[in-house]
């Protein structure tokens, strides 16, 4: 019965879902918990920056999920699960989409990510760095050089979030100056108080929701789990 009280509130039942709870727990689990995460970073006092690889990392984490239900099981392939077993033959097709995200992660330009942070507020405070990272720092709109640093960075914002991101505006930069440039804004920015951002309540409360759901439509539908990994592990 509580298993169902969620899809009540729409007017669903188990076996209206397009999708088994097993499949849907490993396709929205990830994503929970990636809410969840930013939601956290979005609530705090202080501005929290991150590395791109980090958000990058974190993000293809939280879709791994989709790809699982989606992709990856749509093309099984059958015949290296008969020959090699179905357990190696899963490990073996997760670890070719962690291969696929590292590719991405590792391929991306330097970037750094600031949440709970305004446009203004880390334009202000890179402002009052430049003069201490580099002399010979230029602003050109909203494009930061700095070449003693080796860096040239682009300023850009999310919409509807309090999220700024640090890009590297081209191929050619210095990994030491990124490093540099990272460690005297993270000391900055943890000097500086915000208010909390609401959006990150909003994140938050979703994940708490789809998050229960998922769990006592798991709880609740002992069979149709079991039957879900049967099928997936070819029992």
């Amino acid at each position: 019965m509580l298993a169902v009280a969620p899809l009540a509130l729409f007017a669903l039942s188990t076996a209206d879902l397009p999708i088994d709870p097993l499949r849907l727990a490993v396709a929205l689990g990830p994503v929970v918990t990636y809410l969840l995460a930013i939601g956290r970073l979005n609530l705090g006092r202080r501005p929290q920056l991150v590395t791109g690889v980090r958000d990058t990392t974190a993000l293809c984490i939280a879709l791994a999920g989709m790809a699982i239900v989606g992709p990856i099981e749509l093309f099984f392939p059958m015949e290296a699960a008969a020959n090699f077993g179905a357990y190696v033959t899963w490990a073996l097709c997760i670890a070719l989409y962690a291969l696929l995200a590292s590719f991405l992660v590792f391929s991306e330009r330097p970037r750094l990510v600031v949440y709970n942070a305004t446009f203004g507020l880390v334009r202000e405070v890179l402002e009052g760095l430049t003069t201490s990272l580099d002399e010979h720092a230029q602003w050109a709109g909203h494009t930061l050089a700095l070449p003693t640093l080796g860096v040239e960075l682009h300023l850009g914002t999310s919409p509807g979030m309090r999220c700024v991101t640090l890009t590297a505006a081209n191929e050619r930069q210095s990994l030491a100056g990124w490093r540099r440039l990272e460690a005297a804004l993270r000391a900055a920015l943890a000097e500086i108080e915000v208010d909390r951002n609401p959006l990150g309540l909003s994140m938050a409360v979703i994940g708490v929701l789809v998050g229960v759901a998922v769990l006592l439509m798991l709880a609740g539908n002992p069979e149709a789990v079991a039957r879900a990994l049967r099928e997936m592990m070819l029992l």
